[in-house]
């Protein structure tokens, strides 16, 4: 069971990265470490990008520079990210 842990979490976060933002800030300082303490970035990120938030605070949590393999993670979670906006936007315009 201790190797599917991390799977595990990883699927709940893509599942419901929302949550896991509002677990994190309340039982963490994850976010507050990567933002520097600032509450206007974690509560956009919320909003609009949550994976991309988190996989920016991992790095930056990881001490990983964001650039090489670790800027394709951050451009792959902003994909994520729009390609969920952008599928409810093509739902609705085909209701119309």
């Amino acid at each position: 069971m201790r190797v599917a842990l991390p799977c595990f979490l990883l699927f709940v976060i893509l599942l419901f990265p929302r949550v896991a933002l509002v677990l994190m800030w309340l039982f963490s300082t994850y976010l507050q470490r990567a933002f520097h303490g600032g509450l206007v970035l974690p509560l956009l990120g919320f909003i609009f990008l949550p994976v991309t938030t988190i996989v920016y605070a991992w790095e930056l949590n990881s001490g990983m520079p964001t650039s090489g393999i670790n800027l394709l993670w951050l451009l792959l979670a902003v994909i994520f990210d729009l390609g969920g906006l952008g599928g409810g936007a093509r739902r609705r315009s085909k209701r119309d």
